[in-house]
């Protein structure tokens, strides 16, 4: 293992989605946001981003795939619907939160392509790269009608302020079967299920569950949003762990588990990733899962 995929990290018990969102938030960049580099890097590598990029990303949590773009000297605007991971991305994106002390100058701001600070960025000049690195089945809440209705719209705003032929990425998991992850996964998807839990009220809008992303998801998302796909990828992306307490907190702020934890309990939901983590739990306490992310190059 890496030490880019796997630290070690002060134990902390895990807690309800509603008493440590913060918590929750701290896990997914210190510990889960790491595993997708793999993702990001090939991505920027196979697109040559670099000095003269002008980079819009959609979903961009705590901001690490930013400060990556950043760094190869790109002009990074990023948006996220989650205003705590947006903190952080302010925070890693200064001279006090980046690794080598160099601040990397983003406009953030909370929400979609309509957020204002994509209309401030779009009015210097267009975007020549857009990036929805977020896996599909995250890109909304609701049913999956709803979710990919919502990220078309998305995708649509962002592709009218890119230059013409710019590049817009779509991110997703690859095969179930070559995803070691995805059982674990399921854990979260059948607690979540209304009929495990008679008292469970439905939310407007419900909390995101993950669900296996198709063959063809991805182009039949970039179809009705209106793009044209130039090409697509694999890349190996393992979740790496130091321990078991590491992964269940990784796992957990992914916000998959979410609608789990409503429709039961923190506890039961602690203990079932637990379960399904075991076969993938080493002898020297680490715990490492296989997963292939796959990735398609559209053009505006």
């Amino acid at each position: 293992m890496t030490s880019t995929l796997v630290r070690r990290h002060r134990p902390r018990p895990s807690s309800s989605w509603t008493t440590d969102a913060h918590a929750r938030t701290r896990d997914w960049a210190e510990i889960q946001e790491r595993m997708l580099v793999p993702l990001y890097e090939a991505v920027y590598e196979r697109l040559d981003v670099g000095a003269g990029t002008r980079l819009l990303g959609l979903g961009c949590g705590s901001g690490l795939a930013l400060l990556i773009a950043a760094a190869r000297g790109a002009a990074v605007c990023g948006v996220d619907t989650d205003e705590r991971r947006l903190d952080l991305a302010r925070e890693r994106l200064t001279a006090a939160g980046a690794p080598d002390g160099r601040a990397r100058p983003a406009r953030l701001g909370l929400g979609g392509p309509e957020s204002p600070c994509v209309r401030e960025a779009a009015t210097d000049a267009a975007f020549t790269v857009v990036t929805a690195f977020e896996p599909l089945s995250a890109l909304g809440a609701g049913s999956p009608g709803a979710t990919v209705s919502a990220a078309a719209s998305a995708l649509a705003a962002a592709a009218a302020d890119t230059e013409r032929d710019g590049a817009v990425v779509l991110a997703g998991w690859g095969p179930p079967e070559r995803c070691a992850t995805s059982d674990v996964l399921r854990v979260g998807a059948r607690l979540a299920d209304p009929m495990c839990a008679p008292g469970y009220r439905r939310e407007v809008p419900p909390p995101t569950r993950w669900r296996p992303c198709g063959r063809d998801d991805l182009e039949e998302l970039a179809a009705r949003a209106g793009l044209r796909p130039d090409g697509s990828g694999r890349v190996a992306c393992p979740f790496g762990y130091a321990d078991m307490d590491s992964a269940v907190r990784g796992l957990l702020s992914t916000r998959l588990f979410d609608a789990a934890e409503r429709a039961t309990d923190p506890t039961q939901v602690r203990k079932e990733i637990t379960e399904a983590l075991h076969p993938h739990q080493r002898a020297d306490g680490t715990v490492w899962m296989p997963n292939v992310f796959r990735y398609l190059i559209c053009r505006a």
